[in-house]
């Protein structure tokens, strides 16, 4: 039970403060006049300003609500080491025990798990929900038990009452980490790459100067470095292979350490080419060249070397050598000393003129058949006796020309092999592609048909020739699609995939198997030209291994998700082919720091009159403290009772009834009169 006066004016204050004024200005002037009344007159006033302010006795009949003290329990992946969980659950339920036996009190035990992803301890996030949801007035204080590794000090609420750290870990502990100071997503083949190491010891180190370092290449046999501890190492690398290049850092853990977690990382870089360099040979002037030449040129990645035929050795029409304005085709140079300069060399409508000796167009063989890459896009030139195929050359062509040209309208064709093969798979649909006009006709002897034309005929062929490639495209015609010709075509991402497929890109190889990594999860491609594939096995960081059935999603492309258990390197296998992907963060973030450490926090539970507790040294005892005061002590932390109530009734009886106002109000004024008149 509570009673107060309380005030419920008829009028305005402002209007009652008026009033009073001119009470109080008639009975100043009723004693300046010297009337005997004045005090009467006074008391009347009184009277009827109080009435006025109508005050009233209310009681209050309330119901006192208990303090609520919030008690956030660190859960997160750094809590789990060693022996933190269990002290830190133990430490949890005395203190509860100890708040609970404090008269009218309630505790909230919140615990705080790990973040989404990679977002790490969220200890503030998980406070500041918790108020929202509970009276601020109730809040007695806040009673944390974390390592102090946080990673939302920024999201600090507005706290009504005193916040206390009761830090687990032990002074004793220590940790080596693995630090990766920069690593670049993309790197160019054939340049070295620089990466950043750092090898730290955090806490009661034994004070070592060096370790060792294992370095893998996608999953292959490390190799062991001594490096020193303390210090920032630059390591540089030359990427060995184009795509995903997964390279793990290990360092073997030592004795006494807090945990190996953080002692490992991976690091996963794409391989780039830096630039495409292509030769060109026109074997003479005709629509398609200029297209071929503003294709390659309009591709910033590409070097192109481009030579036309224009004045052949056996042309005779009696201009004077030194009136020529041509320039020399270099033969020698591009094709004895520069040939393995470049990536890939297009012969357009080349055919045999005594130009390039029998020797040349050999080392040209050679040089595909050590990794080089070779696209002849052939004209009528091909089926005749001048044919490239009547040199050297014929030993690695994938068709042989059979002496007819096909001079009618066709529109080019996927074939069912084209369909899965990445060359030409997802290409738009060729219902929509323009007609071309000729084509050569070709038998095929080795390789894979990826598009027709005429009744079926072979128009685009590829194959494999030693460590090489080769393509063979029997047309001229395909500048038709860069012109627009009847709706035109994809010739510029048909090109691209060609180049890129020679450049032996790990997206368009045939029989290829890899995975796409997305945080824990990670999406497994596997692309064949057959018609069934078994499924992938997986390999964990642990050394258990799991089978994942594939599931096909178009032509010759087979997929699945797999959500990885834990984070490190994967290793997938299907029949011959194999692959590494790492999964998770390069350095988690729960354990780049691991050492229980109170220095992020203590300014803001100092700001709080708070206090720092060890586990380690016992648990303290409570104490009520009032508002303002410190709330920490030796062996003691404070908690500020709210006095929180519930109002249950209220009742409200007035001061003055208005009888009694009236009454005394008309005694006073008659009063005065009287007392006046008598004078």
């Amino acid at each position: 039970m509570n009673g107060q006066i309380v005030f419920d004016p008829l009028l305005p204050w402002p209007v009652i403060a008026v009033l009073a004024a001119l009470a109080l200005l008639g009975t100043g002037l009723a004693l300046w006049r010297g009337l005997s009344g004045w005090a009467l007159r006074f008391l009347a006033g009184v009277v009827l300003v109080g009435a006025l302010a109508q005050p009233s006795y209310q009681v209050e009949d309330r119901a006192a609500l208990a303090d609520i003290v919030l008690m956030l329990v660190d859960e997160t992946a750094s809590q789990m080491l060693a022996e933190r969980a269990q002290v830190t659950s133990d430490a949890a339920d005395t203190m509860q025990a100890r708040l609970l036996a404090r008269p009218n009190t309630e505790v909230r035990r919140i615990p705080v798990p790990d973040g989404e992803g990679d977002a790490g301890t969220l200890l503030m996030t998980a406070l500041s929900n918790a108020l929202a949801e509970e009276p601020r007035g109730r809040i007695a204080g806040v009673v944390l038990l974390s390592d102090g590794r946080l990673h939302d000090l920024d999201r600090l609420p507005d706290l009504p009452a005193p916040m206390h750290l009761l830090l687990t870990g032990r002074q004793d502990d220590w940790d080596r980490r693995l630090i990766v100071r920069n690593a670049p997503a993309f790197a160019i083949l054939g340049e070295e790459v620089e990466l950043t190491l750092r090898i730290e010891d955090d806490g009661a180190a034994p004070g070592d100067l060096s370790t060792e370092i294992l370095i893998s290449v996608d999953g292959a046999e490390a190799n062991r470095y001594t490096v020193p501890i303390g210090e920032d190492l630059s390591l540089p690398i030359t990427l060995p292979h184009g795509g995903l290049n997964v390279i793990e850092f290990t360092v073997p853990t030592a004795e006494g350490e807090l945990t190996d977690r953080n002692n490992k990382a991976l690091i996963q870089i794409n391989g780039v080419r830096d630039r495409l360099r292509v030769l060109l040979v026109s074997g003479e002037p005709h629509a398609g060249g200029r297209t071929w030449r503003n294709l390659l040129k309009s591709d910033s990645s590409v070097d192109l070397v481009h030579f036309t035929i224009l004045r052949p050795p056996e042309k005779q029409d009696g201009v004077p050598v030194n009136e020529l304005s041509l320039i020399a085709f270099p033969t020698r140079e591009l094709f004895l000393e520069k040939i393995n300069d470049f990536d890939l060399i297009i012969f357009d409508r080349y055919k045999r003129r005594g130009i390039l000796p029998a020797i040349y167009l050999d080392n040209v063989r050679s040089y595909v058949e050590q990794g080089g890459a070779l696209l002849v896009a052939a004209g009528p030139d091909f089926a005749s006796a001048d044919s490239l195929y009547r040199s050297p050359l014929a030993e690695i062509m994938p068709a042989e020309p059979t002496a007819r040209v096909v001079d009618q309208g066709y529109r080019p064709a996927v074939t069912d092999l084209g369909l899965r093969h990445p060359v030409t798979s997802g290409l738009q649909s060729p219902e929509d592609w323009g007609r071309w006009l000729r084509q050569v006709e070709v038998l095929p002897i080795k390789g894979d048909v990826v598009m027709s034309g005429v009744d079926d005929r072979p128009l685009l062929v590829l194959d494999r020739v030693g460590e090489g490639r080769v393509a063979l495209l029997a047309s001229d015609q395909a500048w038709l699609w860069s012109r627009g010709y009847e709706g035109g075509g994809p010739q510029l991402e048909l090109l691209r995939r060609l180049a890129h497929w020679m450049m032996k890109e790990p997206e368009l190889e045939e029989e290829a198997l890899w995975a796409e990594p997305a945080g824990q999860s990670m999406r497994i491609i596997r692309r064949t030209l057959n018609e069934f594939v078994g499924p992938v096995i997986i390999t964990a960081p642990d050394g258990s291994t799991v089978e994942v059935p594939l599931t096909e999603v178009s032509p010759g492309r087979y997929e699945a998700i797999y959500d990885g258990p834990e984070i490190g390197l994967y290793r997938l296998e299907e029949n011959a082919l194999s692959a590494v992907v790492g999964l998770g963060p390069a350095a988690p973030r729960e354990f780049v720091q691991t050492i229980a450490s109170a220095e992020a926090l203590t300014p803001a539970v100092e700001s709080l009159r708070g206090g720092v507790v060890r586990v380690e040294d016992g648990l303290p005892s409570i104490r009520d403290v009032r508002a303002g005061r410190p709330a920490a002590g030796r062996g003691w932390l404070g908690l500020t009772p709210r006095e929180a109530y519930e109002t249950l009734d209220i009742r409200q009886t007035p001061l003055a009834p208005a009888w009694l106002v009236l009454l005394l109000a008309s005694a006073m004024i008659v009063g005065a009169w009287l007392r006046e008149g008598r004078s």
